[in-house]
């Protein structure tokens, strides 16, 4: 049986990584086309980072309610760094995003 704290794991990562994989998507195809749905591939970027981080919190509760309080020193700084740099490249690319959509609807 797959333990809870692998699935919210495994699961923080693949949201993690659509949540930049989504905007880079968005700065890739910018230039080629009319594209009207930017704003969507934000909003799904943005949820993808909120849901990740999450997932972090619910395996912090999961391993204290297991007593795992060795795991949970040992995780705890690197769980909170990784959130931090998630939300900060995730919340940059939506922004570098924004910038360049708005300056190509001038046009």
């Amino acid at each position: 049986m797959v333990s809870a704290m692998i699935l919210l794991n495994f699961g923080s990562i693949l949201l993690g990584l659509m949540a930049w994989i989504l905007p880079i998507v968005n700065l890739a195809i910018a230039n080629k086309a009319k594209h009207k749905n930017w704003a969507a591939f934000s909003i799904a970027s943005l949820s993808a980072c909120a849901i990740a981080v999450c997932m972090q919190l619910y395996n912090i509760v999961h391993m204290v309610n297991a007593e795992a309080w060795g795991s949970l020193m040992d995780t705890s700084n690197a769980m909170a760094n990784v959130s931090l740099v998630l939300i900060v490249i995730t919340i940059t690319l939506n922004v570098i995003t924004l910038i360049i959509y708005r300056k190509n609807s001038e046009k």
